[in-house]
């Protein structure tokens, strides 16, 4: 029987092909590899080459170079806060306007729910407080009178 009149699949799982692949999986991994390790190295040198002549030439601008660099960290620092701030109040007013308008925006319910239960305990607090008032008053008349 030829390999042609076979199937593929049989033709794929065939002993005597495994070996030959696995030889060329291994080559291929090993050239692949190689070449990158020669490239990751390349790279390495050529680091430590420019790290070596550009050390004098930090070293003496280094005064600027420092300073300068803390300014233009704070400046993009704030840049990026600001920017934050303004996406947070654009997103708080879209919020807002929705609400306002009906439209329901996510969170709308949990926030009429607060309101209720601040409102119920506003009145709460109002009748404790009448009602602690007239006690107070009712004792005033009372100290008065017996007095």
């Amino acid at each position: 029987m030829s390999d042609h009149s076979r199937p593929v699949s049989q033709a794929l799982y065939d002993p005597s092909s495994t070996s030959s692949r696995q030889a060329v999986k291994f080559l291929t991994a090993v050239t692949i590899g190689a070449t990158l390790l020669i490239l990751s190295g390349l790279t390495l040198t050529g680091t430590v080459m420019t790290l070596i002549l550009a050390t004098p030439v930090l070293v003496l601008f280094s005064p600027i170079l420092v300073p300068a660099g803390i300014v233009l960290f704070l400046v993009a620092a704030g840049l990026v806060v600001s920017g934050g701030c303004g996406v947070v109040a654009m997103t708080a007013l879209s919020w807002i306007y929705n609400y306002v308008t009906g439209k329901h925006p996510m969170g709308a319910d949990r926030l009429d729910y607060a309101r209720m239960r601040i409102a119920d305990k506003a009145r709460d607090m109002k009748e404790r407080a009448k009602e602690y008032g007239q006690l107070v008053q009712h004792k005033a008349r009372e100290a008065t009178q017996g007095a």
